[in-house]
């Protein structure tokens, strides 16, 4: 005897409808160039997402910056005791605070990723066909935001204490460009230290250890010709005299090497990547 022919299964009066088939069929997976883009924008969409929710550390972060323009800048602007081409001491300084700003953010973002294996959450994202360097750049990027984001609260600052800064739209993206790759790259070096250390405890030493002579050792608070001859050796190799130069020369117009600077501050960022995805799979052992 033959079996009974199979009941044809009902069609749905939703099938046919426009997008109804994505749930039933998933769309392809995004590959290639597509897919460091969507984890970059993931990345920082959750970095958005975690300042919507708590904003507190935006207020604090603000504190330190205002203190350096309020104190220090309004002090030597008074005394004119650093050289600074003409332009009251507070303008000079305004651009270093920016980029040190940035920088203090940036610095520990390595905890962060240490928080993410000790929680379980490293391991799940290497086990998916995301790149370890899409990740990393990902990261890297979304420190960048947050960044911008604290920029964006020192130039408000800046402005209210009568700060001479330009407000040319294109001049505006390119401090946006600069503090996102400044960002980029120290995030990426604490990244590569949380490789080599493991832990959160050894991190935050070294991170405060360099912060400062980083900062000093760099033209946010003087010019170059001023510094002795070993420091301004110093100064020459640490990416953050290349952001504050083409901060400065984009806010406030003063001599700068723009395309010098953002040519450092690019392979700073990718050597950065590079260093940080190498060590990925170790911090995760």
């Amino acid at each position: 005897m033959s079996e009974a022919p199979a009941t044809p299964r009902p069609v749905s009066a939703d099938q046919g409808r426009p997008g109804f088939d994505l749930l039933l069929t998933p769309p392809p997976a995004r590959t290639g160039w597509l897919l460091l883009p969507a984890r970059v924008a993931a990345m920082c969409a959750v970095e958005l997402q975690k300042l919507r929710h708590d904003r507190t550390e935006l207020y604090t972060r603000a504190v330190q910056p205002a203190l350096w323009l309020l104190i220090f800048g309004e002090t030597f602007t008074r005394i004119k005791a650093i050289p600074t081409g003409g332009i009251p001491y507070i303008d000079y300084l305004a651009p270093g605070i920016i980029a040190q700003s940035a920088m203090f953010i940036a610095i520990f973002y390595g905890i962060m990723i240490i928080w993410e294996r000790d929680a379980g959450i490293l391991t799940k994202l290497l086990v998916t066909p995301t790149p370890r360097s899409a990740l990393i750049t990902g990261k890297a990027f979304a420190a960048g935001v947050k960044a911008l984001i604290q920029a964006v609260v020192v130039i408000v600052i800046a402005a209210l204490l009568g700060v001479g800064m330009t407000w040319n739209p294109l001049r505006l993206l390119g401090v946006a460009v600069a503090v996102v790759l400044g960002s980029a790259f120290f995030a990426c070096l604490s990244m590569t230290i949380a490789g080599i250390v493991l832990t959160r405890d050894r991190l935050m030493g070294i991170g405060q250890a360099i912060t400062m002579p980083l900062f000093f050792g760099s033209n946010a608070l003087y010019p170059v010709a001023v510094m002795p001859g070993w420091l301004q050796v110093v100064s020459k190799a640490n990416p953050l005299s290349y952001q504050v130069d083409a901060l400065r020369g984009l806010l406030l117009g003063t001599p700068s090497h723009l395309a010098l600077d953002f040519a450092v501050l690019v392979v700073a960022a990718a050597l950065g990547i590079a260093a940080a995805s190498s060590l990925l799979g170790r911090l995760a052992r």
